[in-house]
């Protein structure tokens, strides 16, 4: 391919560019906002250049990068053996809280003297200088100071650390100092007056208080029994101000309520009449309206549909009438052809008991009566059935019949009637054949012979 070739040119260009881009974008550093960065080489002014936010464009070959941390450090302060001011030995047990500062010349510092190092470095370079301070800070105060006013040894160890800590670049966050202790029991000896003082300062109090407060009670007890009573007799005379007041109040209040009341009702009656009489009229008008209304729509809805229904009423009842007819023709004819059928059942029936009748009569000789027993033999079985089905009902489980053997007019006995009556409930055979229209034969026993052997059978014990 050859070098003069425009498009060859042109893309060789802008794979320049591209590669310079890409090389300008990765030298591009940011910076969080829990680090500084750190470039450092040729600055312009000074031997590195601290920023903390934003970020920075770090020229390649001639600069790098690094970063600091702004993580908080604690830093254990276990002073021991420490001179005071009166020359006691004193246990000061703390615990610091320090941190790089993002102030301008503190990165500057540590840059310059904390790039590099780890946390622990970090931390055992603070820790020695801490301990230096805080014996100075002790050196200068008495025991007194250090124990009861905290504020001040705590202003005096962060004003006194501060400035060393910013040589170095850091800053102090946190100071906590916890019990202090001594080797002679010193600060325990302290703690014990005042612990005795201020007990013995709480009982004289309390003396003076309880003085005070019995000379109060008392006082106030006179003081509330004088103005209760005050207070009592202001308050009925209130009381009865008050109710006179309210008496009148309500008095004139029920005056111009009974007034405003009239005034309103008077009010809204004339109101209620003059919207009743417009109502009237209106309702008059509405009712002229709709009765026009209605007329027009009967004429339109009700006298045409009825001529159209009394067409079809007329049509419908001469449908009907011919439909009538002819059912009844039907029903004539089904008639004649049932009565005709009946008729023609009954004369075969009636045709072949005659011819019954007549061959029973031959069988019996030509006697007719002989026949009719030979008939009723046969209708015997039927006929007991009824007059056992009339005693069927009848249950008597036990009867048990006291007679002191006094007779009657009729000359029977109580028991004698009691049985006689009983089988003058049931119906007699006789009366059965009486009902039948036949007489019965004189071996079956006649009407007058069965009282006759029901009293014979009644009478039989008494005998």
């Amino acid at each position: 391919m050859s070098m003069s070739n425009p498009f060859f040119l042109i893309m060789l260009l802008v794979v320049v560019v591209f590669v310079m881009v890409a090389a300008v974008i990765r030298r591009y550093r940011r910076c969080p906002s829990d680090k500084i960065l750190v470039v450092y080489g040729k600055t312009g002014g000074g031997s590195a250049k601290c920023i903390h936010g934003g970020g920075k464009f770090v020229w390649p070959i001639i600069q790098d990068y690094a970063y600091l941390s702004l993580t908080p450090i604690s830093i254990d302060a276990n002073l021991t053996n420490a001179l005071s001011k009166q020359n006691i030995r004193v246990d000061v047990p703390c615990r610091f809280t320090v941190g790089i500062s993002t102030e301008s010349d503190s990165m500057n510092n540590a840059a310059e003297r904390l790039l590099g190092l780890s946390a622990n470095e970090i931390q055992e370079l603070a820790r020695d200088i801490l301990f230096g301070q805080l014996r100075l800070v002790i050196a200068t105060m008495s025991i007194e100071e250090i124990n009861s006013d905290r504020d001040k040894f705590l202003e005096a160890i962060s004003k006194n650390v501060e400035v060393e800590l910013k040589k170095i670049g850091l800053r102090l966050i946190n100071v906590n100092v916890t019990d202090i202790k001594d080797e002679s029991g010193y600060i325990e000896a302290l703690g014990k007056e005042a612990a005795a003082k201020a007990i013995n300062e709480a009982k004289v109090s309390v003396a003076e208080q309880d003085k005070f407060g019995e000379i109060g009670k008392a006082e106030a007890v006179r003081d509330t029994r004088i103005r209760t009573s005050e207070a009592n007799a202001v308050a009925v005379q209130g009381e009865n101000t008050a109710q006179i007041e309210i008496a009148n109040s309500n008095a004139s209040r029920r005056q111009k309520e009974a007034e405003a009341l009239r005034v309103a009702v008077a009010a809204e009656k004339v109101q209620q009449a003059r919207a009743l009489q417009e109502a009237y009229a209106a309702e008059r008008e509405a009712e002229l309206a709709r009765a026009e209304r209605e007329r027009s729509t009967q004429q339109a809805n009700v006298i045409v549909p009825q001529e159209v229904e009394k067409q079809r009423i007329v049509i419908e009842a001469e449908a009907e009438a011919e439909r009538a007819r002819v059912k009844a023709k039907g029903e004539a004819d089904a008639l004649f052809a049932k009565m005709e059928a009946q008729g023609k059942g009954s004369f075969e029936i009636l045709t072949k008991q005659a011819q019954g009748y007549d061959k029973m009569v031959q069988a019996a000789g030509g006697d007719a009566n002989k026949a009719y027993m030979l008939l009723l033999l046969d209708k015997l079985p039927e006929l007991v059935s009824t007059q056992v089905e009339a005693v069927k009902g009848i249950n008597i489980d036990h009867v048990t019949v006291w007679d002191n053997g006094t007779k009657g007019e009729d000359g029977k006995g109580s028991t004698a009637n009691f049985i006689s009556g009983l089988m003058k409930s049931v119906p007699p055979l006789g009366d059965l054949f009486d009902l039948a229209g036949m007489n019965l034969p004189q071996y079956l026993g006649s009407k007058k012979e069965a009282p006759a052997t029901a009293e014979a059978v009644v009478e039989k014990p008494e005998e």
